[in-house]
């Protein structure tokens, strides 16, 4: 028995083998268009990888990582101990937090909208309009936030001065107190409309049965939002949930670099990113960027899982 159980299972493992080469060349094709795509992650990706010995040593440029001197869990112990690591933590977590907050349901709730919207020429124009800012670059965003904020003729301060709520303009950039709003509401209005794009197309998969035989039922609209639409598209609500929470320590770079630049509100901007950037990268410490960079993907990864085995136990994951 023992002998022929062996041979069925080197049998079916061997039939599992010859079918999986058919199916490969039975799809050549789209396997050829996904092999660039798979070589670019590879190379850019992957390959990089390599890099992070540098958190390890006191890499010198001119030596190499193969010359460079051994230093250990060092540069660690240093992050660690810096007297603004709680702030840039801090700073990291509560700008990321914001963000999931309001921005991340915002799409969801513009796409329920929209798909309420039965005037196709206003549906569109109100897409277009909110599809722009994605493809404005920061720069040009953080001008017309700082042009719109600024106390020479800024528009805020103009409408909050005529509608008789403050007194005389106020330096919005240059207070501390106001810096998370104003960076979750720029990032709230360049992201709302192309995120929602995901979220149109999976409504615009769900069954349009569910929803006659809902009103059939006496079902509202809004019931029929709450009760069929939610529910149709909660796999990829779910899916896109676990990747925010996977980067919740990209708090950003960009949008804080430009906006928060200022030293009055280096206490509130700095985050992971922004630090590596101005201590690590711009002052030449390349192992003390790269060990900070490697503690983050690592705290990242466990975000990352853990959100998916949660999401997992309800039915909806990742892998």
């Amino acid at each position: 028995m023992g002998v022929k159980s062996e041979i069925i299972t080197s049998d079916i493992k061997a039939n599992k083998k010859k079918s999986f080469i058919k199916r490969y060349f039975g799809q050549f094709d789209l396997q050829m268009m996904v092999i660039p795509g798979l070589l670019f992650i590879f190379i850019f990706n992957y390959i990089p990888m390599y890099g992070v010995i540098m958190a390890f040593q006191d890499y010198d440029i001119f030596e190499g990582m193969m010359g460079s001197s051994w230093a250990g869990l060092e540069h660690f112990k240093m992050f660690f101990s810096d007297p603004r690591f709680l702030e840039i933590m801090r700073n990291t977590f509560v700008i990321s937090g914001l963000k999931i907050l309001i921005c991340f349901p915002a799409p969801i709730m513009l796409a329920l909208m929209l798909n309420e919207v039965k005037n196709m020429a206003f549906k569109r124009t109100v897409q277009t309009i909110t599809y722009l800012p994605h493809f404005l670059s920061w720069v040009i965003v953080a001008g017309f936030t700082m042009s719109i904020l600024s106390t020479d003729n800024g528009s805020l301060n103009i409408v909050l001065e005529k509608i008789g709520l403050i007194d005389g303009s106020i330096s919005f950039l240059a207070i501390p107190e106001y810096f998370w709003t104003i960076i979750v509401s720029t990032n709230l209005w360049k992201s709302i409309g192309f995120a929602s794009i995901v979220y149109i197309a999976a409504i615009a998969g769900v069954d349009q049965q569910l929803y006659e035989a809902a009103a059939l039922d006496g079902a509202s609209r809004f019931k029929q939002i709450f009760l069929i639409t939610i529910p149709s598209i909660m796999p990829i609500i779910v899916i896109f949930f676990i990747l925010e929470v996977g980067n919740l320590l990209n708090a950003g770079f960009e949008d804080l670099l430009i906006l928060g630049d200022s030293a009055i509100l280096r206490s509130v901007s700095d985050v992971i990113d922004t630090y590596v950037y101005r201590v690590g990268i711009g002052s030449g410490r390349y192992s003390y960027a790269t060990a900070i960079g490697l503690f983050k993907a690592l705290i990242s990864v466990g975000l990352l899982t853990l959100a998916n085995y949660i999401a997992r136990r309800n039915g909806n994951s990742l892998w």
